[in-house]
């Protein structure tokens, strides 16, 4: 609309007087209200329409004290398993009316960094995905009234709600697998240090060995990258004695093993079993075909959602921590151990 020659942005005041009715009444034709008729709510829309009025929601939100807004907080963009979780959760959102406002760690940031600014934008709850985080950031987020849920990791010792993979189960039911494919040297790329999903499955897997009566495994250090993966596989392979099993703590640490293990000469699974962690679409390429631990996305994601209206409905409730177990899929990078599938709970594709 113009005013005195000028652009003026259209508001609710100017739908109303457009369509007879009262400013509160368009809100709450936005609103989907059932409390107005469905003629009134038909005279609001086409005087919204013919004006061009959107609602503003940042207006909207200085009344209602909330955003519909849930920050998500991640690091490590890059790895496949991140998008593939975000595209989900975003549209998990979505569905019972919330937004998701990303933000991301550069090069050199933690979360740490990154809290302060995601709490400026009032988001009304925020979900944290990386590894590195503080006591004292969660509990700063706790004295402005945010919810925190941490998802597929946990943190030791803080208060906080965690939904996350059951790693230790996961990755017993690796070691479980390869020893069952007849493996016998077996070892371990690790993922980054300081993650809780990385100590965990690392934990669950010589475990596991060892209540097998199984040796130590190998152990060589990598990150959650191709690259890490494919240079760890190198020096792993490279030794007198190397391995002829693997576990890999993500997918795409085991894709660089397997290609790394192809150019040295390797064949996968006959020289080398090499089991992941995720179950990212990669993992299912033909050019892999990666037995990997599947994770429970969906279920995980599912109960985030239900856990964030839980506390945005009643902010006061006490920190919950859920794990959810995944299942195993042999695929060809391991060699077939089919008379155990139903032993070990094995899901073959």
């Amino acid at each position: 609309m113009r005013a005195n020659g000028a652009l003026r942005k259209v508001t609710s005041v100017d739908v109303a007087r457009l369509a007879g009715v009262n400013q509160s009444t368009v809100s709450r034709a936005f609103k989907d209200d059932r409390t107005i008729s469905a003629e009134t709510r038909d005279k609001v829309m086409v005087a919204a329409r013919e004006l061009g009025y959107t609602p503003n929601a940042i207006a909207r939100s200085l009344i209602t004290r909330r955003t519909n807004i849930v920050g998500m907080v991640m690091s490590n963009i890059s790895s496949p398993f991140q998008p593939y979780v975000l595209e989900k959760f975003i549209h998990a959102m979505q569905a019972v009316g919330l937004q998701t406002l990303v933000f991301t760690a550069g090069p050199g940031q933690d979360v740490d960094d990154i809290l302060p600014l995601a709490l400026q934008y009032q988001v009304d709850a925020l979900v944290i995905t990386t590894a590195a985080l503080s006591s004292a950031r969660i509990e700063e987020c706790a004295r402005v009234g945010t919810p925190v849920i941490l998802f597929n990791r946990y943190l030791l010792g803080a208060n906080v709600s965690a939904i996350c993979g059951d790693n230790l189960y996961g990755a017993g039911l690796a070691a479980d697998h390869l020893l069952a494919a007849g493996c016998r040297r077996l070892a371990y790329l690790a993922g980054d240090i300081n993650s809780s999903t990385n100590r965990d499955r690392e934990r669950g897997f010589s475990v596991r060995l060892r209540e097998r009566g199984a040796a130590e495994p190998l152990r060589e250090q990598a990150a959650y990258t191709y690259e890490a993966g494919y240079e760890a596989a190198g020096r792993l392979l490279g030794r007198d004695e190397p391995p002829d099993g693997v576990f890999c703590p993500s997918d795409i640490i085991a894709l660089g093993v397997i290609d790394r293990a192809r150019e040295l000469g390797f064949a996968v699974p006959q020289d080398l079993c090499v089991v992941g962690f995720d179950d990212i679409p990669m993992a299912s390429w033909s050019s892999y075909s990666l037995t990997t631990i599947r994770q429970p996305v969906d279920a995980m994601i599912e109960a985030t959602r239900a856990l964030l209206q839980d506390f945005l409905a009643s902010p006061a409730m006490e920190p919950v921590v859920r794990l959810f177990p995944g299942i195993l899929v042999e695929r060809g990078s391991t060699r077939s151990v089919a008379p155990m599938r139903e032993e070990i709970g094995v899901t073959a594709v």
